[in-house]
């Protein structure tokens, strides 16, 4: 079981990635805006960040920054979860940092799968 901390703005997209994070036997956390999750990044330091890139207060690219920039978060892995898909969104996360890609819309077949591939 890991810790994955879910920041995710849409209530649906929260609902339903806690529920199948959930139903895996992940400890979930999650906040609805950036600072909030950033907060409890630095509290609890989960395993896995998914990080939504339209946070409503600060862009998930920002708080990526802010984690990385942290001694006491920096290596945390953090996940892009975004609804971005155009063609390069995929190259410019990694490129900016994030240790990988989870596109919006869920896909209920592979989404838990996903996720275990992307924890340390």
């Amino acid at each position: 079981m890991a810790t994955i901390l879910l920041v995710e703005s849409t209530p649906a997209d929260l609902a339903l990635a806690h529920k199948l994070l959930d139903a895996a036997h992940h400890d979930v956390l999650t906040a609805e805006r950036a600072a909030v999750g950033l907060d409890i990044a630095r509290d609890r330091l989960p395993d896995l960040v998914l990080m939504g890139l339209g946070l409503p207060d600060m862009n998930g690219w920002k708080a990526l920054a802010e984690i990385r920039a942290d001694p006491a978060t920096a290596d945390l892995r953090v996940v892009a979860f975004t609804a971005h898909a155009m063609v390069g969104d995929h190259r410019r996360v990694l490129e900016a940092g994030f240790d990988g890609y989870l596109s919006k819309p869920i896909d209920f077949a592979t989404f838990s799968r996903s996720v275990e591939e992307l924890l340390p």
